[in-house]
């Protein structure tokens, strides 16, 4: 009789991961696995020195960096994880929770307002400061204009009293013996 691809899929998962797996799996560090160890989020089992974590672990390590992510403090994550242990029908732990994250969604929703209002006054501040380069470049433009023009009309006096110069001089060499 075939298997279920689920049931093929929790048979192919180890029951067993060591501290070096989790962190490889999650991508962080063995040390921040130990501090949620120290905290209480973790509770591994002990061969000697080493640490072995059970899929209980393994799933707790989950909601934990899922809370971390969502931004909630680590007592709060801790609330969240320990009611993956508890029956799912205490209303009064659920109702505990979704005060907390009442809380937390209002928190995240002022914060978005705060950025939305940076973000604006940055906008402003953008727009200013292309005006003065605008301004700046106008400014740069008419003056390097003016200068061209003063250039031009040295250029078309220049060769005749130049050559004024030149052949004075060279007639004061000619005459002196």
């Amino acid at each position: 009789m075939p298997r279920s691809p689920s049931l093929r899929t929790a048979l192919a998962q180890p029951l067993q991961y060591t501290i070096t797996e989790l962190a490889t799996e999650f991508d962080i560090t063995a040390r921040a696995i130990r501090f949620y160890e120290d905290v209480g989020l973790l509770t591994p089992l002990r061969a000697g020195r080493n640490r072995i974590y059970t899929q209980r672990d393994r799933t707790r390590l989950k909601l934990t960096l899922r809370g971390k992510r969502l931004g909630l403090s680590l007592l709060e994550i801790k609330q969240l994880v320990d009611m993956y242990d508890s029956p799912s029908d205490t209303r009064q732990q659920l109702t505990a929770f979704m005060a907390v994250l009442g809380e937390h969604r209002r928190l995240l929703e002022r914060q978005r307002e705060d950025l939305e209002i940076t973000l604006a006054e940055i906008s402003q501040h953008e727009q200013r400061c292309r005006a003065l380069l605008a301004q700046a470049a106008a400014k740069a433009a008419t003056a390097s204009a003016a200068h061209t023009a003063q250039a031009a009309q040295i250029a078309e006096t220049a060769p005749s009293s130049v050559t004024k110069t030149a052949f004075t001089r060279k007639r004061k060499t000619e005459t002196i013996p």
